[in-house]
Order: C-alpha cells, then sequence, then structure tokens
C-alpha cells in the first residue's frame, strides 16, 4: 500500500510566512526558517516553499531565505515561485530545493516543462495549479489566483503531465483557507485524469478532513495545508496517529 504523504505549506512574501482565505485577506505567521525547522523536525513527510509574490510582481524568488530553509531540514523540499527559465530550475536547485514548482511561468511559456523534465528529470518538475470554478467549469487562475486565464483546468493539467510534470499540486481556491474540507469533487477528476502523484491543497479545517480526502479519493497522494499547521490547531504526529488509526497508511 502507497503511504499517504502529509506536507505543510509556508506561503512567503516579503521574508515571512503568511496565509489568507481564498487568496485574499492575507496575514503574517511566522519566520519561514522557525516554520521549516519545526515541521522537519515534527514528522512532516515533505515541505512546499512558495514566494506567493514572485510572479505578480515580476521579480525573482528569494533565495536567501530558501537557502537558509533548506540548510535546516531534512525532508524534500519543493519550491515555487517566480520560475519562469531553465535558469530559474537550476538556481533553485543549487540553493537546496528537491523539486522545482511552476505555475504562471509555465502558462507563460508551455515549453518551460518539457524543457525542465529534459534537463531535470519529470521527478522534479511540479506542476502546481490553482483552480476556481465559473460557470460551473474548472478554470486555471494566474498570478496567484489573481488572474483568469479562461484555460479549462483538466486539459492543462492533461497537457502538463504529457510534457513532463511528475507531480500535481492542485489548489483550490474555492476551497482555499475556509476549512470546510478539501475539494474532492476537483481531486476525483485530476486523479482520473493524470497517473502522475496529486497533491491535495486547499480546504484543510480539521484532522478528520484529511481521512474522508484519502478515502474518497484514493488515488490522491498527499494532503497539504498551512494554517492549520502554522496556527497549532493540529499537529502533523496527532494527525498521522489519527489516520493510521483510520486504516490510512502513513509514515509515523
Amino acid at each position: 500500500m502507497i503511504t499517504k504523504r502529509i506536507i505543510p505549506c509556508l506561503d512567503v512574501r516579503d521574508g515571512r510566512v503568511v496565509k489568507g482565505v481564498n487568496f485574499l485577506d492575507v496575514n503574517d505567521v511566522s519566520s519561514p526558517i522557525m516554520l521549516a525547522k519545526h515541521y522537519s523536525e515534527g514528522g512532516a513527510d515533505e515541505l512546499v516553499f512558495y514566494d506567493i509574490t514572485a510572479s505578480f510582481e515580476g521579480r525573482r524568488l528569494f533565495t536567501d531565505i530558501l537557502t537558509e530553509v533548506a540548510s535546516q531540514i531534512f525532508i524534500p523540499l519543493t519550491v515555487g515561485g517566480g520560475i519562469n527559465t531553465i535558469d530559474d530550475f537550476d538556481r533553485v536547485l543549487k540553493c537546496g530545493a528537491d523539486k522545482v514548482s511552476v505555475n504562471s511561468g509555465a502558462l507563460r511559456d508551455p515549453g518551460l516543462i518539457p524543457a525542465a523534465a529534459k534537463k531535470y528529470g519529470d521527478q522534479c518538475v511540479v506542476l502546481s495549479v490553482d483552480v476556481r470554478r465559473v460557470d460551473g467549469r474548472f478554470t486555471v487562475f494566474a498570478k496567484g489566483g489573481r488572474e483568469n486565464t479562461g484555460m479549462d483546468a483538466l486539459e492543462w493539467i492533461r497537457q502538463g503531465v504529457e510534457n513532463g510534470a511528475g507531480e500535481i499540486v492542485l489548489n483550490s481556491i474555492d476551497t482555499d483557507g475556509v476549512k470546510r474540507g478539501f475539494d474532492l469533487e476537483m481531486l476525483s477528476a485530476v486523479c482520473e485524469l493524470v497517473d502522475v502523484p496529486v497533491i491535495a491543497s486547499g480546504g484543510a479545517g480539521c484532522m478528520e478532513d484529511f481521512t474522508t480526502l484519502f478515502t474518497q479519493v484514493p488515488k490522491v497522494d498527499a494532503g497539504l495545508a498551512a494554517s492549520i499547521f502554522h496556527f497549532g490547531e493540529v499537529s502533523i504526529g496527532d494527525l498521522k496517529r489519527k489516520l493510521q488509526k483510520d486504516g490510512i497508511n502513513v509514515r509515523l
């Protein structure tokens, strides 16, 4: 049985971890370096680091903070934000990232994913997709959820995997920060479409939401969350013990 992963997410703006609701009303939380170390020692399977305003502000990701975060942890690190070129991949990997997440950069240049996969391998390339329902259709948003691309999300994800993306992070804007559970409908549609690992992001509010995720969408590989971990509402150790009790295979 495949082990399900629990992944905290650090959304970083101006060198600080922040969190919002539906990608809006963003508030300061903590130091990314302190939180990263806390999660690495606390049983997280991986860590995701997003520089959430790099693409919107048209700048490169902050590598000084990233380098220090990478030096403090002993679990796989996925990094995204302002990834627009192969040089950006190279720079982030040299800072200590294990995988690189692309979002707006791949929308601007669809050739970025196949080029990166060819150079670094599919396992290094993560396609992160921000999706919201528009007129009942799963639609791709860019620039941190600010810009409606009008693109069909399922088709974009299918193309991304065909081009070499080795993992999908599905961010549901509809459920982000709302804490009423993951977007099971959206996740089911994506898991049926692709055969690479899919990470669920957006909506976790309690431990039971993870049990529901892994039982209702058994093909999903991991659950990603931010605020419930950042604010101490749920500890990763307690969550994993509950999941194991519920018959879900996790690494303790």
